[in-house]
């Protein structure tokens, strides 16, 4: 994409109306940034114009943001903390020839990947990890990440999907939901308190369906768009809740879930590991694909 450098907003001049916006004085700005108050003024002045619309409107002693200046407000603030999420992991990659950038689904990096990361950090010490959440898929082109955990079809534009694994689903719930409902046919749990993962809202019309039970009342009860939150909301009891697996080693090691019965489904979709093209002989991306697949293939006990 070739650029316009007369459009190209300059930092210091964006900074200088974020600074002045949040305190409502071209003064106050100027000494935080170590500027004049007129510094500031013809910064702001300078921005106006560039833009075509008055950002401030006078009014007593303060400044305040016109119309355009509250819808230009939020922009600004994204570019500047992009900017400063730029520096710092440039910076923190600067000592490395290793730097890895990945984007993971939220449940699957906090739960999953994290508590492992000491073992391939161990075996690749001089490999600086840079780990985000993503939860959809995204343009690699705008956002710099070298790999990407999916979970979805094997479709991702400019990209390559590497298999990872399936997904398998079990009905869990606390021990004390269990003394409250002591279910001892699958049907039992249509009347029951259930917990849906907003995305995914047949899960439990499909694990009804797979058991031969009747799926009314398959659609009520609690949802949340987190994993994450479906398991605590498991774990504190408001419901039975499936998950897969993996997510909840550490609770049904501990007994704080239960499988209420050993009734597993496959999902329809699966895990994969995507690599953007330009990026498949990135030797730090090799080593953690070759990781995270020996990671997959032996689970810990």
């Amino acid at each position: 994409m070739r650029l316009t450098r007369r459009l190209i907003p300059d930092i210091a001049t964006l900074q200088a109306f974020e600074c002045a916006a949040r305190h409502g004085s071209f003064t106050q700005a100027g000494a935080e940034l170590n500027l004049t108050q007129s510094a500031v003024s013809r910064q702001i002045k300078d921005l106006e114009s560039q833009l075509g619309v008055l950002l401030f409107e006078r009014v007593r002693q303060r400044v305040v943001l016109s119309d355009a200046g509250q819808r230009f407000l939020p922009e600004v603030r994204r570019l500047l903390a992009q900017s400063e999420e730029l520096m710092v992991r440039a910076m923190g990659a600067a000592r490395s020839d290793n730097a890895l950038s990945i984007a993971t689904l939220p449940t699957f990096g906090s739960r999953w990947l994290t508590p492992r990361l000491a073992d391939f950090l161990s075996r690749h010490p001089d490999t600086v990890l840079n780990i985000a959440s993503r939860s959809r898929p995204f343009d690699f082109g705008e956002e710099m990440f070298d790999l990407a955990i999916h979970y979805g079809q094997p479709v991702w534009a400019h990209a390559a999907c590497h298999y990872l694994c399936s997904e398998v689903t079990v009905p869990v719930a606390s021990p004390a939901l269990l003394e409250r409902f002591p279910a001892t046919q699958p049907g039992e749990l249509a009347g029951a308190p259930l917990l849906h993962l907003a995305t995914r809202p047949k899960l439990w019309a499909e694990w009804f369906e797979a058991t031969h039970a009747p799926i009314e009342g398959a659609y009520r009860g609690t949802r949340f768009d987190q994993f994450s939150m479906v398991i605590e909301g498991a774990i504190a009891g408001l419901g039975f809740a499936l998950l897969p697996r993996y997510l909840i080693e550490p609770e049904l090691g501990t007994g704080a879930l239960r499988v209420v019965f050993d009734l597993p489904i496959q999902t329809e979709n699966n895990y994969y590991l995507v690599i953007p093209d330009g990026k498949l002989e990135n030797q730090a991306g090799l080593a953690f694909r070759a990781w995270i697949m020996s990671q997959i293939s032996n689970p810990p006990a």
